[in-house]
């Protein structure tokens, strides 16, 4: 499991940006986020560098986080937060 602080996150549109690119680097992946802390989890077999790089990509910075990102609600854009 990968999890990323990204504090340039913030709204539904960073959430779906970033998960269509973790999607990008694996189709599977699942992507937990919780907007409120900036959090990011993904579980998925793709490399650590090959998914923080397509975040960068997307316009992001992902930084290494510990923390895990609690269950993720919708929120009234249709985002994840």
């Amino acid at each position: 499991m990968l999890r990323y602080q990204v504090d340039d996150m913030s709204c539904g549109h960073c959430v779906a940006a970033i998960t269509a690119a973790v999607r990008g680097v694996d189709p599977t992946a699942q992507v937990a986020i919780d907007l409120s802390r900036k959090a990011v989890e993904v579980i998925t077999s793709a490399a650590d560098s090959d998914v923080s790089d397509a975040i960068r990509e997307a316009g992001y910075t992902p930084a290494e986080a510990t923390e895990a990102v609690p269950a993720a609600k919708a929120s009234c854009c249709g985002g994840r937060r």
